[in-house]
């Protein structure tokens, strides 16, 4: 069993029930749930929206490999209406590791066409393993540089080590340069 780490967000339709929803589908279909972090209200992330995002991480414990459990989670996705014009990772660009254990992207999020979304299901981590293919790059590219992932993800993993960036999620959480307001649901 491998342990996983899974970014939920919603900003369209009942957003609370399509966390739940998504939530119970993991359960079901790609894992059992080990931990889940508060649920956050969050600004949309590289692109203009009059609705915020809700977020969760979640670890769950998994049998599936990386491409299985992405199969997984897009099912979810399609179950809960959403509709991915792109790419499956959403991330579009190619990742190169630089000398330093960088990774460089080819784009930056201005050139993605992001929107509003029933359900995003992102894997963050999948153990310490490293996955760059055309469907999936595992740890996700941009992880570092959004507060809406990092902050749930450094409720429950504080200690968790980036196997790229060499540093902690608490570490990583004080570098970010993402100024976005998370609000933690009360």
């Amino acid at each position: 069993m491998k342990e996983v780490f899974i970014l939920i967000g919603s900003n369209r339709g009942d957003r609370m029930d399509n966390m739940r929803q998504a939530l119970q589908m993991i359960s079901l279909h790609a894992g059992t749930v080990l931990n889940k972090s508060a649920i956050y209200e969050t600004e949309p992330w590289g692109f203009e929206d009059s609705i915020s995002f809700l977020n969760q991480v979640v670890e769950i414990e998994t049998s599936l490999q990386p491409e299985a459990l992405l199969e997984q989670l897009l099912n979810i996705e399609s179950k809960l209406g959403r509709i991915r014009p792109f790419s499956a990772c959403s991330c579009n660009f190619k990742v190169q590791i630089s000398g330093a254990g960088q990774p460089d992207s080819g784009s930056d999020h201005s050139e993605s066409k992001y929107t509003g979304r029933t359900i995003d299901l992102d894997i963050l981590f999948y153990e310490k393993r490293l996955v760059f293919t055309d469907n999936l790059m595992i740890p996700h590219p941009r992880l570092h540089e959004r507060r809406f992932a990092m902050v749930p993800l450094n409720e429950i993993a504080p200690g968790l080590d980036h196997p790229l960036l060499k540093k902690t999620i608490s570490l990583l959480l004080k570098e970010c340069r993402d100024q976005s307001k998370v609000t933690e649901m009360k």
